[in-house]
């Protein structure tokens, strides 16, 4: 049985490079659709994409978050393969994250990056990526190594199921953060990462977008997480009441005096924001279960992927590994 692939490209000012992503992902993925997603391009790569044989289509939200939201609205398919337009993913490993994805029946295959050159993978991108992945691991057990990958490939339950919120680049955030909390089967493989080409510019700002993807796993710890989050906001405030009761306990054993009357007032509002905070926790806790146990059955209830007999496939010297497997 022949499984639709679709290819989704989000692009905004890339017309150096999409039409070469283009024609490769359509030799290397025969019959699969290739459609690129305009995000208000200034500079021509509308008609670039259009003149490969892409399906074009328009994206007005900046972002892009916005983007795939809409990729996964409007296109149907069996397995999505999700690339940036930026050319500096190898288009020839696509088989092979598609094949991995069918083969384990994962429902999503990251390509993890290995920078053959330093300038590919600038050290300030690839600080802040370790910095967030390691926070994420630490916030909900990830496994990954590479989370901010713009090479992916998912499957339809995934992409159907996926509750897309954010607006830019934290979106690579969601992805991991949705497969770990619902502990969809997910895998990374090895992938080539190129530097850009003359001419062309990350639309990625390390810092400003950083900062957006720490908020954004801050807001999802509170959200997937808040017992943690609030229990952790009461330990907080215990602790900062205890530091400030310290010198009204020592003015009370020697005088039998409490003349800082605004301090103990404090103290007692802080315990008192604790306990209202651990409450809000245990409450909010049994919400997020709920609302996980909903996610869960929606995505029980997107058919899962047909069986694939096939022979098996020779791998190619230097073609890549799978390094790691983030199943739950």
């Amino acid at each position: 049985m022949n499984l639709r692939i679709a290819v989704l490209i989000p692009c905004y000012n890339e017309v150096g490079t999409i039409a070469a992503v283009v024609h490769d992902f359509c030799r290397y993925l025969h019959g699969a659709d290739i459609y690129v997603f305009d995000n208000n391009s200034v500079d021509g790569t509308a008609k670039a994409a259009a003149g490969a044989s892409a399906n074009v289509r328009h994206v007005a939200l900046q972002g892009k978050g916005n983007v795939v939201r809409c990729m996964f609205a409007d296109v149907d398919a069996d397995i999505y393969v999700l690339v940036d337009g930026d050319g500096t993913y190898e288009s020839s490993y696509a088989s092979l994250l598609v094949e991995t994805l069918v083969d384990g029946r994962y429902d999503m295959v990251v390509g993890a990056r290995t920078a053959a050159e330093h300038k590919a993978y600038r050290f300030g991108h690839r600080f802040g990526n370790g910095l967030l992945t390691k926070a994420v691991r630490v916030l909900f057990g990830s496994a990954f190594t590479d989370m901010l990958s713009g090479y992916r490939v998912f499957s339809r339950r995934f992409v159907k199921s996926f509750p897309a919120e954010a607006a830019g680049f934290e979106v690579e955030t969601e992805f991991a953060i949705h497969a770990l909390r619902l502990r969809l089967p997910t895998k990374e493989v090895l992938t080539p990462y190129a530097a850009r080409p003359l001419g062309s510019s990350s639309k990625l700002r390390t810092y400003r977008d950083g900062a957006r993807i720490m908020l954004t796993i801050l807001r999802l710890f509170k959200a997937e997480r808040p017992l943690w989050f609030f229990s952790l906001c009461c330990v907080l405030c215990v602790v900062i009441s205890s530091v400030l009761a310290i010198p009204l306990f020592e003015t009370y054993w020697t005088t039998g005096l409490v003349p800082r009357f605004p301090t103990a007032i404090l103290c007692a509002g802080l315990v008192m924001l604790g306990a209202i905070s651990l409450a809000c926790g245990f409450v909010l806790d049994t919400v997020t279960q709920g609302r996980n146990e909903i996610k869960r059955l929606a995505y029980l209830a997107i058919p899962p992927m047909p069986d694939v007999v096939r022979a098996p496939r020779a791998r190619v010297s230097g073609e890549p590994v799978a390094v790691s497997d983030a199943s739950a």
